[in-house]
């Protein structure tokens, strides 16, 4: 049975309350192992849809819950679940106001459309870790205005006052009579209900919790250990055709004489072959079809003359040291105090450049994208993505169609990683769109793994020079950071803006050390290399830099770097709290080196980050085995101000360390002759199970503004790793990945 995607409030027992426009297709998501996308069918406004025109974002009832018969709560959500555990945490917090047992949640990705524009800033966008905590307030009102309805509705129906009603999960009781009313039997009445004013309802006081603050269960477990979930890769629509590519060798190439296109055209299966930019495709009836197809192709790459090329010599160890020598004058981020003064009263001097290196995003969930054009001029796409208001307008411009005329589906992502945002020439979309116009049927198109390390954009890499003068006990009394990179954000735009890209030097400033003259700044250096946003962005790689150099900050000075860390932090109470916290949770500081029970040598270091709001400190213990480090064990405490889902918070921050411990260890993206060395996980390593330390997790509720949980556990871990490896093996770690040492 065909069930609508399409956005409801209370429904009875046989029509929903359509409340949208726009159109979705209907799918069988209900059904065991298979989805299946039909045909969409275009529904009318309500008049309650149109008196809701005036509501602020976030008071629609309408537009997210829909109450079923059976008592279930469908809700659809504004943030894309990506794993992260947002389904779940949207589900804790609406329910709380509603008093719906999370477990009674059917959440699904809401469509494009302007009242699911929540957060604080007027938009909806699923990154920098912003989901909860933007939208909490917000998502708690919803559930109090959805729950006053049915409260009204059920006043009417037992005809008693709305005041001698309360509510237990899932139904509205009077005490004086004994009677109760579900939820289900209560949504016809309350779907025809106006809504009340965002301001009339009261919220709970946190101490009348059920969920929130509670480890609920992931409510997307089942379906993704079964094999039911469904990402882009699983969608399929009727009259479907499947589409593969070889992009061009190197960035800004272009397709010219198909030598043998004859002969692929003329293999099975195969529909029709296509020039796209920097690419060519074959659609055929099958994508393995396809995939062989279009490999087969032999194809003449023409570098043109006018072009932005890639150039055929640039190489990845050469820029590196190009970053490392550039020249020029710096412009400044962070001042704090005189540097120049206070580097000058120094009774000694350090100074040292640190790198970091390119990363591919790696998913495994490879780009997809499903195309379809409709007789009545509308244009669907099913696409991985982390704001589909964002992609509805960038689809519009490319195609020049209206806006209201796009929609966007946005199925389960295999991850985020900030790999799901707009970047030219690294999106399966456009080339999705290109191909179904082309052909008159829907189109969906996969990229294989070697086309997607292809076209994948990067993490940036960065030279930073550090200088800090010291104290006579050894103390930083002046700290001078200069990074010399090119932003993600500034590579996106292609160009340098009027203000300094944030993303370039984040993890660089903001540090709470109590150091008395500081300077922060950024020589802007133009690569050839695509980037884009990597999870904890500039975080990633500048917290490593800047905690690596802390500690060479405390060798000089003969100083424990726990204690200079504590020092320097003395009156912070929040950050002393939580480094005491990571120091008892590993059982007291002991940096090492030492022997440990399986008569290994082992040491330990220790690492702070303050990324999105949250405060993170980690301690790693590592050894060397046949000359690889070895982690074995990582502490990591974090505070986010407050949560919603401790056991989503814990599951977050050992996904982190993963990915920390991936990118210090392991992960390189290497370019020799223009193009990427790795065209599969053959030749770009990520972290196996094997060497995956044990993780233990402290979270401290501070009761500061609530901060982000995905991205913010991770910058922590590298440099926890590289300043315990220094110290045990006296070789000071300035870049990454260790893989890249020797240490025998």
């Amino acid at each position: 049975m065909k069930k609508s995607l399409q956005s409801s409030a209370f429904t009875s027992g046989d029509e929903p309350a359509n409340l949208s426009r726009r159109r979705f297709l209907l799918a069988t998501g209900g059904v065991a192992g298979a989805l299946v996308l039909g045909i969409g069918l275009p529904v009318e406004q309500t008049r309650a849809q149109v008196a809701q025109q005036a509501l602020p974002p976030g008071t629609r009832v309408p537009a997210f819950l829909a109450i079923r018969p059976d008592g279930s709560v469908r809700f659809l959500s504004p943030f894309i679940e990506g794993g992260q555990g947002i389904f779940t945490a949207m589900a804790q917090i609406v329910g709380e106001e509603l008093d719906a047992d999370p477990a009674s949640f059917v959440v699904e990705n809401a469509p494009a459309g302007e009242q699911y524009k929540v957060m604080e800033s007027g938009m909806r966008i699923t990154g920098g870790s912003q989901s909860v905590r933007t939208s909490y307030m917000t998502m708690r009102r919803l559930g109090a205005l959805a729950r006053h309805m049915l409260l009204q509705a059920a006043a009417t129906s037992l005809d008693v006052p709305l005041a001698s009603l309360r509510t237990e999960p899932g139904k509205v009781v009077h005490d004086a009579s004994g009677r109760t009313l579900s939820y289900g039997d209560l949504a016809s009445r309350a779907r025809d209900l106006p809504i009340p004013p965002a301001d009339a309802v009261a919220l709970k006081d946190p101490t009348q919790f059920r969920w929130i603050g509670k480890p609920v269960k992931r409510l997307d477990a089942w379906a993704k250990s079964t094999g039911q979930a469904i990402y882009t890769i699983d969608c399929r629509v009727d009259n479907m055709l499947h589409a593969a590519v070889q992009h061009a060798p190197r960035l800004g190439m272009t397709a010219g004489a198909l030598r043998n296109e004859a002969q692929v055209q003329a293999m099975k299966g195969v529909h029709s072959v296509h020039r796209l930019p920097g690419a060519v495709a074959v659609v055929a009836e099958r994508w393995w079809q396809a995939k062989r197809a279009v490999e087969t192709l032999q194809v003449e790459w023409l570098a043109p003359a006018d072009a932005e090329l890639m150039p055929a010599d640039f190489s990845s160890a050469d820029f590196a040291q190009a970053l490392a020598n550039q020249p020029g004058e710096s412009q400044e981020a962070e001042v704090k105090g005189d540097f120049a003064a206070g580097f000058a009263a120094a009774r000694s001097t350090i100074s040292a450049t640190y790198h970091s290196q390119y990363l591919n995003h790696a998913q495994l969930e490879p780009p997809s994208a499903l195309a379809r054009f409709n007789g009545d001029g509308t244009l669907e796409l099913w696409i991985p993505n982390q704001a589909p208001e964002m992609f509805q307008g960038e689809v519009a411009k490319r195609t020049g169609l209206d806006a209201e005329k796009i929609f966007i589906h946005s199925p389960l992502l295999g991850g985020f990683f900030g790999r799901h945002f707009i970047y030219d020439g690294a999106m399966a979309w456009p080339q999705a769109v290109e191909l179904a116009k082309a052909v008159g049927r829907p189109v969906k198109l996969i990229w294989s793994r070697e086309e997607e390390f292809l076209r994948d954009t990067h993490r940036p890499m960065a030279a930073v020079r550090f200088r800090a003068g010291l104290d006579s006990e050894g103390y930083p009394l002046a700290l001078e950071a200069i990074s010399i990179c090119e932003g993600p954000t500034e590579g996106i735009s292609g160009k340098q803006g009027d203000k300094l890209d944030p993303t370039a030097t984040e993890g660089l400033t903001g540090k709470a050390y109590g150091i008395p003259h500081v300077r922060i700044a950024q020589i802007y250096k133009k690569g050839p290399v695509k980037l884009g946003y990597w999870r904890s962005v500039g975080n990633s790689m500048n917290d490593f830099l800047y905690e690596s150099f802390f500690d060479e900050i405390a060798d000089s000075g003969k100083l424990d770097p726990l204690a200079l860390r504590l020092r320097l932090l003395k009156g912070n109470a929040r950050l002393t709290t939580l480094l005491e916290a990571v120091v008892d949770l590993s059982g007291g500081w002991k940096p090492g080196p030492y022997t440990a029970e399986d008569g290994s040598r082992r040491a330990r270091g220790v690492a702070m980050a303050s990324p999105f709001g949250t405060e993170a400190a980690a301690i790693a213990e590592v050894s060397i085995e046949n000359g690889q480090v070895r982690v074995h064990r990582v502490w990591e405490a974090i505070d986010p101000g407050s949560i919603v889902n401790p056991a989503i918070v814990a599951a977050q921050v050992n996904g982190a360390v993963a990915l920390g411990l991936s990118q210090v260890l392991l992960e390189e993206a290497l370019f020799e002759k223009g193009q990427p060395v790795a065209r599969n996980f053959d030749l770009y390593p990520i972290l196996p199970p094997s060497r995956m330390a044990q993780v233990e997790v402290r979270i401290i509720e501070s009761g500061a503004k609530m901060g982000g949980i995905g991205e913010p556990p991770l910058p922590a871990v590298p440099p926890a790793v590289a300043n315990a490896v220094s110290r045990l093996t006296g070789q000071r770690i300035r870049s990454m990945p260790l893989s890249r040492y020797n240490f025998t």
